[in-house]
């Protein structure tokens, strides 16, 4: 999902030896920004054998607190095979809920006032249609994805990065500046160190200002939106379905998370219109579990929020800080997109190249392509002995990933901006629109297959193969 706020660089232990306590490192690859993102290009590059250093501003106790940030991500299938291709995946298994239906359904204010929550026209995705697909990556009869707390990510990455020899975690550090030398770029860090590497990778979230450094413009707009996220707890079982139930207002998405000692849970990601979103914020734990419940509907019981504590989490993908109270987190929801990912010895990835409305879920996935791309084009270009930092290798990750990210910026923009309205023609149009679609089995798949991340050219990773 998100890398980390802006500019945050990082510095870390300080290196053995020095008597200034000043972090000095040559390595050929640095990554600025330790999110989830950042993180794990490092343990994909260092597992690969590639000396890489992250410059992670926050302290890894930080990163694997309980309540970091109360977020949970929804890895689609071909991100669980980048996260298994690099040695991630045992240790999140134990946190991750299988998707193994999606439904898409229309609110209606009329079913909403008679408790009902949706229309009766709806697209519901079963991932047995599209097993095939899964089974041809040797994923098996693999669900769409898996729902797994930020803060398990986080921590098994943590874990996996110390095991690495070849990668130097660097936390708490930043960085202030950077020179583009011969041969490669000197980042100096607050500590007074500096870190010298032949490619910098740019990780630093939506507000990078190693991308506003090098002045590589970027098309951002702000939606009229908020979105609200917190952990609910319910009476029935969610039997492993998402749903995406749009209303007026934006999207509503109930997505099925591990039960634990709360019982049966689900992670809610609710958009609600900017300037009602304090309010909903404000109301007490008793008022804000029923506007959920309105909104959604009693299928799986009333929806009880979960208080503050280990657990908490709801997938969205917005790198702005979020405006917290007790059990729930709230974020200005926007777009941006850089004019380029590539500049000399510099390439974007995850947030800091793009970030998209979370209708979608997909803002991590999105972010972990960009990981598979660059990573097995940086392995490519050191095994054929080529300078990581200019060329062809960073201009064909530029090529592999504009056109994914593009589309599904458009898709996600498009999708929001139809259904967040409740003009009657429009709304019966896209609710037989739904309906028409759910008895397109052709169609049906495409998108199933878009949703779990395994269409077009994919890397070595999401084929399941090795760097």
């Amino acid at each position: 999902m998100s890398d980390p706020a802006p500019g945050a660089a990082e510095t870390a232990p300080h290196k053995p030896g020095s008597a200034t306590g000043r972090t000095d490192r040559d390595v050929e690859v640095a990554i600025v920004g330790g999110g989830m993102v950042g993180m794990t290009l490092a343990v994909a590059l260092a597992g690969a054998g590639i000396e890489t250093a992250l410059i992670d501003a926050a302290p890894a106790a930080e990163r694997t607190a309980a309540i970091h940030d109360g977020r949970s991500s929804a890895i689609a299938l071909g991100s669980q095979r980048v996260l298994a291709g690099i040695g991630l995946w045992p240790a999140l298994l134990p946190d991750a809920q299988p998707i193994l239906d999606i439904r898409v359904s229309d609110g209606k204010p009329e079913d909403r006032r008679l408790g009902r929550g949706a229309s009766h026209l709806f697209l519901h995705y079963d991932h047995r249609a599209v097993s095939d697909a899964a089974r041809a990556i040797g994923a098996g009869d693999a669900p769409f994805g898996w729902i797994v707390e930020n803060r398990a990510i986080r921590r098994a990455l943590v874990a996996h990065a110390a095991r690495l020899k070849t990668l130097a975690h660097l936390a708490p550090a930043s960085v202030t500046g950077e020179t583009l030398e011969r041969g490669h770029v000197r980042l100096a860090l607050a500590d007074g160190g500096t870190v010298r590497a032949r490619l910098v990778v740019a990780a630093d979230g939506r507000n990078s200002r190693l991308r506003e450094g090098r002045a590589i413009p970027s098309t951002q707009w702000r939606y009229s939106q908020t979105g609200i996220v917190c952990t609910v707890t319910h009476a029935l079982p969610h039997e492993g379905v998402a749903h995406e139930h749009f209303l007026p207002a934006g999207p509503f998405a109930v997505l099925p998370m591990v039960d634990d000692a709360h019982g049966h849970r689900s992670s809610i990601v609710w958009t609600e219109r900017e300037a009602l979103a304090p309010s909903m914020m404000a109301l007490d734990d008793e008022r804000f579990s029923a506007e959920m419940t309105r909104r959604f509907g009693t299928s799986l019981g009333e929806l009880r929020i979960i208080g503050e504590g280990p657990g908490q989490a709801a997938a969205v993908s917005a790198s702005a800080a979020p405006v917290t109270r007790p059990g729930r987190w709230s974020y200005p929801l926007g777009v941006l997109h850089a004019s380029r990912y590539i500049d000399e010895r510099l390439a974007l990835i995850g947030d800091a190249a793009h970030a998209i409305h979370p209708i979608a879920g997909q803002g991590l996935n999105l972010g972990l392509r960009d990981v598979a791309a660059l990573a097995e084009t940086v392995v490519d270009a050191r095994r054929l002995g080529l300078d990581l930092g200019t060329g062809e290798p960073l201009e064909r990750y530029a090529r592999w990933r504009r056109v994914d990210n593009l589309l599904l910026i458009a898709a996600t923009d498009s999708l929001n901006r139809l259904f967040a309205n409740d003009i009657a023609p429009l709304r019966l149009a896209r609710d037989l629109g739904l309906a028409a679609v759910d008895r397109m089995p052709a169609v049906k798949r495409y998108f199933m297959r878009h949703a779990m991340g395994i269409v077009g050219e994919l890397p070595r990773l999401v084929r399941g193969e090795v760097l």
